[in-house]
């Protein structure tokens, strides 16, 4: 009872300093963001698509925000090594993170993760698309994805479609084929592009549907024949190849995409800021010309739109791997 007055008092002192600004306030630490380096986590190893955009927005942040900001890669375990980290950081703004499609995946092929796509983090920008391509063995008597269909069922012993392991946007991508053809494929999981390339250019399989950025090269180097685009739309550098959707696949719609996103209750100012300085960024003529020379689409926008985006696609994926009978692990 005896020290309930010195508490009062001490209350009120604080109380008081507070108005008069000699105690930091959260609204002042927020005005004064960034006072120290960014981390940019990116759960996949470096060269692919989302550390390309982590490394080249993060180079223009640091200008323009005058702090450093430095890419983080945690590969491992289909990309949830590295999401779990962002989903336990401080949600302080200090610690950020870019997703590739595997996040909107990942929520139905394995159990107990330990974060959500939706609710464990804070949306800041879509950043980005990237289609994919239905790249098929040159020697198969094909040009177009109806003449292919029609030779898979033709020959089903040697409908051998590669993809890029469980959960990998090619998978799904492939799963989505086989419902919307109605053909009977095998799928043969390979760790990731390099690894799947040599087969497919020797005709050990004859399909693997590939991000634009790693098979455009064999494309245009004439090593395997593009007969479809996965989006709705025809994808900005390879404009002469018809989407699958035009080819009588109504509706067939798949990507890998992705964007930066923060931990559960980052505050919205510092979203905000945050925001504002990557769509800035990514409207910059040299940022678009790396990204869009890798096949990357850029998209940018609202935290909200990036949150309906990743809405939209758990619905899309988590039918897909029910359809498909997938089990999470």
């Amino acid at each position: 009872m005896r020290k309930r007055p010195f508490l009062n008092h001490l209350t009120r002192l604080l109380v008081l300093s507070a108005s008069l600004g000699l105690v930091p306030t959260l609204a002042s630490a927020q005005a004064a963001y960034p006072a120290r380096a960014i981390k940019i986590v990116v759960p996949a190893p470096p060269g692919g698509a989302i550390d390309t955009i982590a490394r080249v927005v993060g180079d223009k942040m640091a200008v323009s925000l005058g702090q450093p900001v430095i890419v983080d890669n945690r590969p491992g375990a289909s990309n949830n090594l590295g999401t779990d980290v962002l989903a336990k950081s401080a949600p302080d703004g200090y610690t950020i993170g870019i997703v590739g499609g595997s996040h909107n995946i990942n929520k139905f092929l394995f159990k107990n993760m330990g974060w959500d796509p939706e609710k464990s983090f804070e949306p800041i920008v879509y950043t980005h698309e990237v289609p994919l391509v239905f790249a098929i063995y040159p020697q198969i008597p094909a040009k177009t994805l109806p003449e292919f269909i029609a030779w898979m069922k033709a020959n089903p012993d040697q409908a051998k479609v590669a993809t890029s392991g469980r959960g990998s946007a090619q998978e799904m991508a492939a799963e989505m084929f086989r419902m919307a053809s109605g053909v009977q494929m095998l799928l043969v999981p390979y760790k990731g592009s390099s690894a799947a390339h040599p087969d497919l250019l020797a005709g050990r399989t004859a399909l693997y549907i590939d991000t634009i950025s790693a098979i455009q090269p064999q494309v245009k180097g004439g090593n395997v024949r593009a007969v479809a685009i996965s989006t709705r739309k025809r994808a900005q550098s390879l404009p002469d190849v018809p989407t699958a959707d035009e080819q009588g696949l109504k509706g067939y719609d798949a990507n890998t995409n992705g964007g930066f996103l923060a931990p559960a209750g980052t505050p919205k100012a510092i979203i905000a800021r945050l925001n504002a300085e990557i769509n800035a960024a990514l409207k910059l003529p040299d940022v678009r010309a790396k990204l869009e020379g890798a096949g990357i689409e850029i998209q940018g926008g609202t935290p909200q739109e990036y949150a309906a985006v990743i809405k939209s696609d758990l619905v899309k994926w988590g039918r897909v791997v029910k359809e498909a009978g997938i089990q999470p692990e």
